[in-house]
């Protein structure tokens, strides 16, 4: 490797990509294009990026088959922060395979942090932690283990376990500080002061508190029956119903909880669950079998007692009922979850990630530009989706994962 080259790596290396592009941008060979791929990247230009590591990828020669793997490995770094989920992930696990058959330890852990991160956005926290099994984040560089403890900091945030994020954000961001680089300590600030917005708002008795992420996790743990609106499961310290796919037993479980110790009337129910201002008495008899149905789904937690009026709720073990709401409840607060990162985003990216049609994504996006709280740019298959953080919008909460607790 000539000099120009190595001077150019060791810019990279440092954050300097102006000063590797100094060095190479006149050259067109295959390690100057991947050098120049990785400089674009580093100053935003995706879509150049990922043109010339292609290029790069193409020149080496069959034989540097190490060569070819690290520009496959930047090529998914790239499609990960340009959120493109459909990115071929054999070619990454073969580059993963190169790496390690080479003893190449430093960069098979990079990828498998890459892997890490996309399973981590799509809610596949047991596969993620599995991926960082192994690997001894004291034996990375710094740049490695500040992003190898990001990783570990979304896990732990995910899963609710405040302590765990805010320890391997501090050895993050002490790791950041290490490696001189600012875009990287910008990273680990911003996660780190997503821990101290409010991440919730609780309900108990007609009064309602925003609570920070590691107040969401005590309450969990307290013993109360808590009736989770980010996830729409119903839960105590030992046990929880999920109610995901049953918006209708869930509606009628919040609207009971909020009124809690109080009854709630048969007119209310059915307009909170059926949106019924005039109820006839076919409404009347779907809410008797819908209570029925709840009373079912909840048994081993509480019960639905009928009153006078209506129903109540009795707690079997808890001695408090407590609803858990997102801070801003609206219409595809879903998709604004994910576009809360700042990143650009393309619809079949989000439909990947939420687990739902590109369709029905698309016409959550076309609804929120026309409210202004989402923008778009590009055209075709280049058409991209995003906006600025909005301060206090819940995240964590709202993206895809197990339950805490499961």
């Amino acid at each position: 490797m000539d000099s120009l080259i190595t001077a150019a790596a060791q810019a990279l290396a440092a954050g300097d990509a102006l000063g590797a592009l100094k060095r190479v941008a006149l050259r067109d060979d295959a390690p100057a294009l991947a050098l120049r791929g990785i400089a674009m990247a580093q100053l935003g230009d995706l879509v150049r990026a990922k043109v010339l590591l292609k290029s790069a990828a193409r020149a080496f020669g069959p034989r540097e088959t190490i060569a070819r793997a690290r520009c496959i490995a930047a090529e998914a770094e790239i499609a990960l922060v340009s959120r493109d989920l459909s990115w071929p992930l054999k070619a990454l696990d073969a580059a993963r395979a190169t790496f390690e058959a080479h003893g190449d330890r430093l960069n098979a852990a990079h990828v498998r942090n890459i892997e890490a991160r996309r399973l981590l956005l799509v809610g596949r926290l047991d596969e993620a932690e599995r991926m960082l099994d192994g690997l001894d984040p004291t034996e990375l560089p710094p740049a490695l283990r500040a992003a190898h403890e990001l990783t570990i900091a979304g896990i732990g945030v995910r899963r609710l376990q405040t302590k765990a994020a805010r320890t391997a954000l501090a050895r993050a961001g002490q790791a950041a500080r290490q490696a001189g680089m600012s875009a990287l300590t910008a990273e680990v600030e911003s996660a780190s002061q997503a821990l101290n917005r409010p991440a919730a708002r609780s309900i108990v008795r007609g009064e309602e508190r925003h609570l920070l992420l590691d107040e969401v996790e005590a309450l969990l743990a307290s013993g109360a029956l808590v009736i989770d609106a980010c996830r729409n499961v119903v839960r105590d310290d030992r046990q929880a119903v999920s109610l995901a796919t049953r918006p209708v037993l869930f509606a009628l479980a919040r609207a009971l909880a909020e009124a809690w110790p109080a009854d709630v009337s048969r007119s209310t129910l059915l307009l909170r669950a059926f949106g019924a201002r005039h109820a006839d008495e076919s409404h009347r008899a779907r809410l008797r079998v819908e209570i029925g149905r709840l009373r079912v789904e909840l048994r081993t937690l509480v019960d639905v007692n009928a009153t006078k009026q209506g129903f109540a709720l009795a707690p079997r073990r808890a001695g408090e009922v407590v609803v858990l709401a997102p801070p801003v409840e609206e219409q595809n607060a879903d998709v604004l979850a994910f576009l809360a990162d700042g990143e650009s985003w393309s619809s079949s990216a989000l439909a990947v990630a939420l687990g739902t049609s590109p369709r029905t994504v698309q016409r959550a996006l076309e609804q929120l530009a026309a409210a202004g709280k989402v923008q778009s740019f590009g055209r075709g298959r280049a058409l991209r989706w995003m906006t600025p953080p909005v301060p206090g919008f819940p995240t964590s909460l709202l993206l895809p994962g197990p339950p805490p607790g499961d």
